[in-house]
C-alpha cells in the first residue's frame, strides 16, 4: 500500500470518526492490517504541497467549473490552544471573536458554480497556510511575537493568479469580507484578472460622490451618506483610478438590533438586489468552515509537527470533498450523513454487546436481568 493509497483510508476514516483522531485509532479499526507506524511515517514523511491538491481536485473543477463561477475567499483559525507553538501553529487575530486565537490560520478559495442550477456543490480550490516565520519584539506588550512575511493579502493576490493564469479555473466573480477589501485587492482583480469583485467595506472608509469631488479632495465617511432602500451609488475611492459601485443593506440581528452591511463593486450595471443576492453565496465559506472542523476532524488531529499537522490538514480538505459528494447523491446535508453513520455505528456496537452477552460465561441469566443496565 503506498503513501496515496494510505492517504484515500484515512480521508474515510476522518469522515466516519466522531471523536479525535489517531493513527491508532485508523490502525485500530483496520484490525491492525496497517500499523499506526505505518500512518504516521506517510503522514510524516513528505509534505502534500498545493501542486498535490491541484492534481487530486482538477478532474472535479473542470466537471464543475461555469464561466460565471465564483471563488470565495475567507480565513479561518484550527484552534490549537495547547499544542507547542511553531510558525504555523501561534497566535492569530481572529477577526469574528475581536481577539487572538492560538491556532492555525488557514486561508481557503471556495468555489461555486453560478448561477447553481442543479446542485449546490461547491469546492475548495486551494487553501493556504498562514506562516508566521519572522519574530520581533512588541514594544506596546513587551513580548517578542511572531508575524507572516507575506500579508494575508498578498497570498490571497498569489493564489488567485495562479488559479486563474496556471489551473484555468473558469470564474468570473470573487467574494469576500472587508479583511480583504484592500484597494492593491481591487486594482488586482479589476486589471490584472479582469474580473468582477463583490466585497464588504467598512462604513469608515472614505470616498467621494464625484470624480470631480475626487480630484479636489473632497472625501467624506460612507457613515455619512444619506441611503434610500435598494439604492446604488457610483463613487471613487481614495487611491482607486476608476470608479465603483456602493450599495447599503440593513438587516435583523439575533439580538433584534439592525445592522448594517455596505457592499462594493467593479461592476457598475448591478442592482442591488443582485449585488445582495451574489454576496449571499459568501455564507457558504461559513458554512464550509464549520463542517471542516466539526464533520471531518480539522481540530481533531493530535499531530505534533509542522509536516504533520499540514499533512492532516490537506487529508481534511479532501475528506470534505467526499463527504460533500456522499451528501449531494444521499440527498442530505454534511450533519444528516453523519447522523445516519453515527447511527449505525451505534447499532453496530448494540449488536455486537448483544452478542457477547450471549456468549458471556462470566454472569448467569439471573444475574443479566438483575443488571438493567446490561439487560
Amino acid at each position: 500500500m503506498n503513501d496515496y493509497e494510505l492517504l484515500d483510508l484515512y480521508t474515510d476514516y476522518l469522515v466516519s470518526a466522531f471523536g479525535a483522531v489517531t493513527s491508532t485509532g485508523l490502525s485500530d479499526m483496520l484490525d491492525a492490517a496497517v500499523s499506526h507506524d505505518r500512518i504516521s511515517r506517510m503522514l510524516s514523511r513528505r509534505e502534500f504541497t498545493q501542486q498535490d491538491y491541484w492534481r487530486a481536485v482538477k478532474g472535479l473543477v473542470r466537471k464543475l467549473e461555469s464561466p460565471n463561477g465564483i471563488i470565495k475567499v475567507d480565513d479561518t483559525i484550527e484552534e490549537k490552544p495547547h499544542s507547542t507553538e511553531n510558525e504555523i501553529i501561534c497566535w492569530h487575530y481572529d477577526h469574528s471573536k475581536d481577539r487572538n486565537i492560538k491556532g492555525i490560520n488557514i486561508i481557503n478559495f471556495v468555489y461555486q458554480p453560478y448561477p447553481s442550477l442543479q446542485t449546490n456543490f461547491s469546492l475548495p480550490v486551494a487553501f493556504e497556510v498562514v506562516e508566521k516565520t519572522e519574530q520581533f519584539f512588541d514594544t506596546k506588550s513587551g513580548k517578542v511575537k511572531r508575524r507572516n512575511s507575506r500579508g494575508k493579502n498578498e497570498i490571497v493576490r498569489t493564489r488567485l493568479r495562479i488559479l486563474h493564469q496556471l489551473n484555468k479555473v473558469k470564474f468570473q466573480t470573487v467574494l469576500w469580507d472587508s479583511w480583504y477589501s484592500s484597494n492593491e485587492n481591487f486594482e488586482f482583480i479589476h486589471k490584472e484578472l479582469k474580473k468582477t469583485f463583490i466585497g464588504a467595506i467598512k462604513s469608515n472608509r472614505k470616498l467621494a460622490l464625484t470624480l470631480q469631488d475626487k480630484k479636489q479632495g473632497k472625501f467624506k465617511k460612507i457613515s455619512e451618506l444619506e441611503w434610500h432602500q435598494t439604492e446604488t451609488r457610483i463613487v471613487y475611492l481614495p487611491g482607486l483610478d476608476f470608479p465603483v459601485l456602493l450599495t447599503k443593506q440593513v438587516f435583523t440581528n439575533k439580538d433584534g438590533s439592525n445592522g448594517e452591511l455596505f457592499l462594493v463593486s467593479n461592476d457598475l450595471k448591478l442592482t442591488a438586489p443582485e449585488l445582495f443576492s451574489t454576496y449571499g453565496e459568501r455564507w457558504g465559506i461559513e458554512v464550509f468552515h464549520r463542517s471542516l472542523k466539526q464533520n471531518v476532524g480539522l481540530e481533531k488531529s493530535p499531530t505534533k509537527y509542522e509536516v504533520t499537522q499540514r499533512n492532516h490538514i490537506f487529508a481534511a480538505m479532501l475528506a470534505w470533498i467526499k463527504l460533500e459528494i456522499l451528501s449531494l447523491k444521499n440527498q442530505s446535508t454534511h450533519y444528516g450523513f453523519k447522523t445516519k453513520l453515527y447511527v449505525k455505528a451505534i447499532r453496530a456496537a448494540f449488536d455486537e454487546l448483544q452478542a457477547l452477552k450471549r456468549v458471556c460465561k462470566m454472569l448467569s441469566e439471573p444475574e443479566l436481568k438483575a443488571v438493567p443496565l446490561l439487560g
